[in-house]
Parts: structure tokens; sequence; C-alpha cells
């Protein structure tokens, strides 16, 4: 365990999906199940979490007053009225890592009592097996300090780079949601594969097993995706065949706006 989250209590208001994997990726590699507090709208829900994870269920209110650091990991049409309910009892040097989608630093510090430390941050869901990537930003009264202990808890869950706030919806639209879109691609491989004339059992173990074989030598060779494409497509051959179709259809386009209607939905949630 890092020296700096020895002696931390640190909430989480919001137990969903992103909630409950920053909690699994903390207890494997950062804290101890005893220095985590949990609270959720949906007590089934902060139940299930508390018996799986062997943590604590407390009120926001209790959380306000016990924890150093408070994850705000709600859904951004829910987040108003939580800081209204936790700025009564929170400390004032308690540091607040929303992951809120959409909501900035400053819409945060304009529902507190205090001028808390406020930092922004955009996970995706890969960090429940410690492949995640977030993107933080500090808000107006977060220090350098506040940084270093967001990036020591996110750390855990994998990858952790810090942007300018005016890039957090753009971050969104891709690192943030950008495992679906990985995902409805397989699922279109796989089911083309079947197509194809393939089991269901062996064109997914082909799809999986290509697309990971892919993202490693991306990461690993040192050579851009660019070159990479180029490198595995022979003129005239199998590869360019399907890559025409790509072109053809825009691809690229698809990608882009895709993209670009992620970061919109992402400023109409602020």
């Amino acid at each position: 365990m890092k020296a700096s989250l020895a002696d931390k209590c640190i909430g989480f208001i919001g137990v969903g999906v992103m909630g409950s994997s920053l909690i699994k990726s903390l207890l494997i590699s950062s804290v101890n199940s005893d220095q985590i507090c949990i609270s959720d709208k949906s007590k089934e829900k902060s139940d299930e979490v508390a018996s799986t994870n062997k943590v604590k269920v407390k009120t926001i209110t209790e959380i306000g007053i016990d924890c150093n650091v408070i994850f705000l990991a709600v859904k951004p049409q829910d987040l108003e009225s939580v800081l209204s309910e936790l700025s009564q009892s929170l400390n004032k040097e308690t540091l607040l890592i929303s992951i809120a989608a959409g909501k900035t630093t400053k819409f945060i510090e304009s529902k507190l009592v205090n001028k808390n430390p406020v930092v922004r941050v955009m996970p995706n869901t890969p960090a429940q097996i410690g492949k995640g990537v977030s993107a933080i930003s500090p808000g107006s009264s977060a220090m350098r300090d506040h940084l270093t202990l967001t990036k020591d808890l996110l750390s855990a869950s994998g990858l952790v780079v810090e942007v300018g706030e005016e890039n957090q919806d753009a971050v969104t639209a891709l690192s943030g949601s950008g495992p679906a879109y990985f995902f409805n691609f397989i699922e279109a491989m796989i089911k083309s594969g079947i197509n194809l004339g393939l089991s269901e059992e062996v064109a997914t173990q082909l799809a999986i097993g290509t697309i990971t074989g892919s993202a490693a030598m991306l990461q690993e060779s040192g050579v851009d995706a660019a070159t990479l494409r180029k490198n595995v497509t022979s003129p005239n051959g199998t590869t360019a065949a399907a890559l025409k179709v790509f072109s053809d259809n825009n691809l690229e386009k698809i990608v882009a706006d895709a993209m670009a209607a992620a970061k919109k939905r992402a400023q109409e949630l602020a």
C-alpha cells in the first residue's frame, strides 16, 4: 500500500458499474476493506457491494463526516441532490473525486459550503481488471498533492493521465465510451464469422484472439497504428478488399460522427 493511502478513509457515493469497479481495483492493490465506506440510493446494490467486498455501508452524511476522500460516482442527474446533502456534513479538507460524466468542477464547487478540493475524472470500465484508463483534471482549489493522491488511488485501476478540464468531454467520447465501440465491433465480427460458416465458439475465439493480439502488438511494438495496418495489407489481397469496404463506407467519418455525438451528449449533461 502506498504511504499516502495508509490512513485514508475513502467513501464512495454510488456503487454502480464504475464505482464498484474502482472499489475492486483498490482492494486488490491499494487499500484495506475497512478503509472504504459506501452509500447508494439502492439498498439492494449497496448491500450487495458491501457483502462482496467486506466494506461498510454508511449514510451520505456519515461519509461526509468520516472520509478524507470521497468518490462521487452517481449518475449526472443525481449529482446536485447528493452534493446538497453531502455539503452539510463535509469536512472542508476532504477531497472530492467526481466521475459523473459531463459535470464540471465549477458546477460541483458551486454546490459546496466550503472550498473543498475537487478533481474530475473520466475512467472506463476495464478498470475492473486493472486495465482501465482515467483522465483527471483539477478544480480551482485542488493542489498538486490532491492530484498526486488521486493518481495514487486510480493507478490501481490502470493508466492515469492529466488533461485540461476543457478536454474532458473529448476524453469521454474517446476512452470513456470507447470500450462500448470496441465491444460493438467485436459483436459484428463474431456475427459475420458465423454467417460465413464458422461456429459461434470458433468465431468468438478467433475474434477475441485477433483483437487482443493486435492490441498487444500496437502497445508493445512501438509502431503506430497506420504503419501496422499497412504492414498487414498486401496490394490487391484479402485485407485490402476488406479495408476498401470500410473506406467506401467512410469508416473514418462514422467514427468521427459517433465520437462527436458522445462529446455533445457529455456537454448536454453539464
